[in-house]
């Protein structure tokens, strides 16, 4: 089932960060936002949110790397809300180009980095993200290639039946169609 395969991809990034002495935050974001029913979903949903996060981790850096040639100090912070606008616009336009499932996962980053991040960090924070990003969209890539669809199915039905526990899931998914 995905849910055991999201799990697993989200735990397996916990793990690696946690021997990296690193934040696995957004490395199990990446590998929740990166799983799908089928290996092809999680690359499709792995792709959005990669490529999202890096067009718009880029934009941000790009139009933040603007805003302090023009406001050092970062103190106008008026001109963030123009600066969104034109993000906005070349994020989409090349996300249309890129990966048009990515317009969501790259405004959000764009938005944070715009918005939340402090003058000193934006760069280690956009490169961060996007770099945690991808290894959760890799682990859950990873997963769902070594664990497909019919493994979980399987697999949960033997722990229901190891555990004397009803099982729904042979019911409504293990059983041979009527003849």
């Amino acid at each position: 089932m995905r849910n055991v395969k999201t799990a697993l991809a989200a735990a397996l990034c916990a793990l690696v960060y946690y021997f990296l002495d690193r934040n696995p935050t957004f490395a199990c974001i990446g590998a929740i936002f990166g799983m799908g029913s089928s290996f092809m979903q999680s690359r499709l949903h792995g792709g959005n949110r990669f490529f999202g996060t890096m067009v718009g981790g880029f934009i941000g850096m790009g139009l933040f790397a603007i805003y302090m040639e023009l406001f050092p100090d970062g103190s106008n912070a008026w001109v963030l809300i123009p600066l969104t606008f034109v993000g906005v616009i070349i994020l989409i336009l090349l996300c249309q180009r890129i990966w048009v499932g990515g317009v969501q996962p790259g405004g959000v980053v764009l938005c944070i980095l715009l918005f939340n991040t402090p003058t000193d960090t934006y760069i280690t924070y956009a490169m961060n993200r996007i770099l945690d990003t991808g290894i959760g969209v890799l682990a859950a890539i990873f997963v769902n290639g070594m664990l497909p669809g019919g493994f979980t199915f399987s697999f949960m039905h033997r722990l229901y039946q190891r555990l004397g526990i009803r099982d729904d899931v042979e019911d409504e998914f293990m059983a041979k169609p009527a003849v």
